[in-house]
Order: C-alpha cells, then sequence, then structure tokens
C-alpha cells in the first residue's frame, strides 16, 4: 500500500582521510618506480640516424708504378760511377805519396794529412763497392792514372807544403764540380719520376745521398787547401792550370774508356 512517505537515496558513508604520518615517507619514496641509472642503449631497431656510425676506411691508394731504367741511364751512370773510382783512387794515391816528404819537412801537417787520406780511402773503398755490386768494369786507364797520381803527389810535396796545397785545390776544383753536374742529373730524374707518378727507388735515392756526402767533404779539402796557402804558392796560375787540365782529361778518357 502507497504512502506519502518519500523514500531518499541511501548516502554513501564518508572515508576520513588519514594524514600520513611523516616517518612513513622514506619508506614510500622506496617503494616507488625507479628510473634507470644508465643511459638507454641504442639497439639496431632505432632509427639509422640514431646507431653509431663506423667509419669505412678509405682505400688504399694504387702503389706507384716503378718504371726500369732506360739504356741512356744505365748509361750514364756506369760512366759516372766508373770514373769517380778513378778518381777516388787518384786522389788516395796522391795523399799517400805527399804524406812522407811533408810529414819529414812539416810534422804539424800529419794528422791533417792523414785525415784527408782517411777520407778518400774511405770514398775509393765505397765505389769499388758500388762497380762490384753493379758489375761495371773499372776504366781501362787505371794503370795510366796510378802512376799519373803518384808522380803528381811525390813532385808536389818536394816543391813544398804551398805547392801540395795548390795540387789538392786544384783536384779537388774539378771533382767537385764533377760531383756536382752528377747530383744535378739524379735530382731531375728524381724530379721527372715523382711528376709522372712513378716509385722512386731507395737505391737511387741513396746514391744521390753518397754522393753529396763525398762532394762535401772533397770540397772541405779545398777549402782546407786555400787556407793552407794554396794561392801564395809560386807559379800558382801555372800549376793549377797544368792539374786542372789533367783532371779534366782524365775524366773524359775514363767515361769513354
Amino acid at each position: 500500500m502507497a504512502t506519502g512517505i518519500a523514500l531518499r537515496p541511501l548516502a554513501r558513508p564518508r572515508i576520513q582521510q588519514l594524514p600520513i604520518l611523516s616517518f612513513l615517507i622514506p619508506s614510500l619514496a622506496r617503494l616507488a618506480p625507479r628510473k634507470p641509472r644508465h643511459a638507454s642503449i641504442t639497439t639496431s631497431s632505432e632509427p639509422p640516424s640514431t646507431e653509431p656510425q663506423i667509419s669505412t676506411p678509405k682505400s688504399p691508394s694504387p702503389p706507384k708504378r716503378r718504371r726500369p731504367l732506360t739504356k741512356e741511364q744505365h748509361a750514364f751512370l756506369d760512366s759516372a760511377l766508373r770514373v769517380n773510382q778513378a778518381g777516388e783512387l787518384a786522389a788516395t794515391l796522391i795523399y799517400t805519396h805527399q804524406t812522407p816528404p811533408l810529414t819529414r819537412s812539416h810534422p804539424s801537417l800529419r794528422p791533417l794529412l792523414e785525415h784527408m787520406h782517411a777520407q778518400e780511402a774511405g770514398h775509393f773503398a765505397t765505389f769499388n763497392g758500388l762497380l762490384a755490386k753493379h758489375r761495371i768494369r773499372p776504366t781501362a786507364m787505371t794503370p795510366v792514372w796510378t802512376a799519373a797520381a803518384s808522380v803528381l803527389g811525390w813532385s808536389t810535396a818536394l816543391m813544398g807544403e804551398k805547392a801540395a796545397m795548390a795540387c789538392t785545390e786544384a783536384v779537388e776544383t774539378e771533382i767537385g764540380g764533377h760531383y756536382n753536374g752528377q747530383v744535378r742529373v739524379l735530382l731531375q730524374w728524381v724530379k721527372s719520376m715523382e711528376e709522372r707518378g712513378e716509385e722512386v727507388g731507395e737505391e737511387v735515392r741513396g746514391l744521390v745521398e753518397t754522393l753529396k756526402r763525398i762532394r762535401d767533404e772533397e770540397l772541405e779539402h779545398l777549402d782546407t787547401a786555400v787556407e793552407g796557402g794554396a794561392k801564395e804558392v809560386e807559379g800558382y796560375g801555372v800549376l793549377t792550370g797544368v792539374i786542372r787540365g789533367g783532371c779534366r782529361g782524365a775524366i773524359w778518357l775514363s767515361e769513354r774508356i
């Protein structure tokens, strides 16, 4: 039976919100999810732009070509080394025959003469080795140059210290210029090879350095002779002119015979 009383909906019970006690906060913080400490690892699933790029090694440049020496270059080297060996033989003999007379009259010259002789002997050994290595025959004029150098050394020593120094100046002037010419030719070869992109062999470079070293030592002898009074000898112009002319003739013949 209907009544006149309207029913109210039941009200939800209100839950009282409890205050969080302050001593519980550190414990709750430890329960919270943590962010990873380490940076994320890039995987292959990531876009290519984010992956570490490995630099592709550059392909090595193609090796330079090594072209054999021409027939003319071989002929030049045969001639040059043959002349150099003959010239150093002559220089060694000059000092060998100058030393006894000069050291008797000027004992103080012994260290200097022995030093220059030792250098010339080293040069002679160097060119002997190069001739043997490359199978180049010595000049057929070797017996003539042996006798001529021995007489030149002995006679200029008898003429005195200044004449011996004038002999050294004349010989080293011609020999130094001769080595300079050889060095210029070889350096031109090196330049041409490099411009064509060809490999310059270590043997060619080594020969250039050897010639430059020997040239410098010969020019050192020249300076020593001038400082020793070479230009003060009587008849300096005639004496040095004859010796230099003989050197040029010996070089010309040794290149060809």
